[in-house]
């Protein structure tokens, strides 16, 4: 199993160091995640300096973006690191795509993610023949790129796209056209087992695709303590995480796999009201534990082993503990 670590939290000037890092503790994949900071810049950063690590975005919100922009970069970035890049996209919700983004009007996004993934996939093919490799979509079309603007071949291979998905139509999505799944934080063993791997294979077959050549992420929220004090503090804090994500009704197909639909809209009422401080109090032990990978540094290589068994790519925290514990957590997970 690969282990992925995260860089990019932080002052831009600080992701030389936490890449290295990464990269001196034995992780395999580097990934950055677009939250507070823009995220292309800490990529190519990250690439700039990497010298054997995957590089990734965990993700990178694709919609403000075009995809010819991100395609271009991709490509350019995968002939630097002789074919250490990877890109991991999310949607975001609508909300954040029309108020925070301006993305515009928020309309069918597992369809228009489908539609940025293949407008991807035709840029790449036209940089790697030299010829038009024109795709006409329903929200993209790239039917224009002249030989003054072709980037062309490349000897690496096309970079992987990876797409974070929590609901059953973005999951067919990364069935149909991604090569790997990202299952997004809030998901808990029962919801993946039941809903998405299901739904993933379906949608691969439907395309005529192999299943088991798409990888699956794993890792999502996860208490990682040097004892068992430590771990029970940590849950308690990860109740806000819980809190935070299930206030949000595109998620709430997760609670329902478990019968709570009516703390999804408690929660997503408090949210509204803007009783932020108070909602983690809804979130019981029992609901954080089952959202939660936890253990020790002796125990946690363990849980993930039990836990995410169709994973091929797990994240590991890399802020607790000592570098030298972090480094034989990873080597004990790998081997796993």
């Amino acid at each position: 199993m690969k282990v992925v670590g995260h860089f990019g939290d932080g002052p831009l000037e600080k992701v030389p160091e936490q890449v290295k890092r990464l990269e001196r503790l034995g992780f395999d994949v580097a990934a950055t995640s677009e939250v507070m900071n823009e995220a292309t810049m800490r990529w190519t950063l990250a690439a700039h300096v990497s010298t054997s690590i995957e590089v990734s975005t965990h993700v990178i919100i694709a919609f403000p973006r075009s995809p010819f922009v991100l395609a271009q970069m991709a490509w350019e970035l995968q002939r630097m690191t002789g074919g250490r890049i990877s890109i991991g996209l999310g949607s975001q919700v609508k909300g954040h795509n029309e108020r925070r983004f301006s993305t515009g009007m928020w309309r069918s996004p597992a369809r228009r993610m489908e539609d940025y993934i293949r407008t991807m996939r035709a840029v790449w093919a036209t940089f790697q023949s030299g010829e038009l490799v024109p795709y006409e979509g329903e929200f993209y079309n790239f039917t224009l790129c002249p030989p003054a603007f072709n980037m062309g071949p490349n000897d690496e291979p096309t970079p992987k796209v990876y797409l974070a998905a929590v609901g059953p139509e973005m999951t067919k999505v990364a069935g149909r056209v991604a090569d790997g799944l990202l299952p997004h934080a809030f998901t808990t063993s029962k919801y993946v087992h039941d809903v998405t791997l299901p739904t993933l294979r379906a949608a691969a077959i439907s395309e005529g695709r192999d299943p088991s050549e798409i990888e699956i992420s794993a890792g999502g929220l996860m208490a990682l303590g040097m004892d068992e004090d430590a771990v029970e503090q940590e849950l308690h804090s990860l109740r806000s995480r819980v809190a935070f994500y299930g206030s949000t009704r595109t998620y709430h197909g997760v609670f329902a796999a478990h019968g709570l639909e009516d703390l999804g809209v408690k929660l997503h009422e408090m949210s509204v009201n803007g009783q932020w401080e108070q909602m983690p109090d809804e979130i019981s032990p029992d609901v954080v534990r089952e959202f939660t990978a936890h253990g020790t540094f002796e125990t946690m290589a363990e849980t993930i082993s039990n836990r995410f068994q169709y994973a091929s790519r797990v994240s590991l925290p890399a802020t607790v503990g000592s570098d030298d514990q972090v480094a034989e957590l990873v080597k004990r997970v790998k081997s796993a």
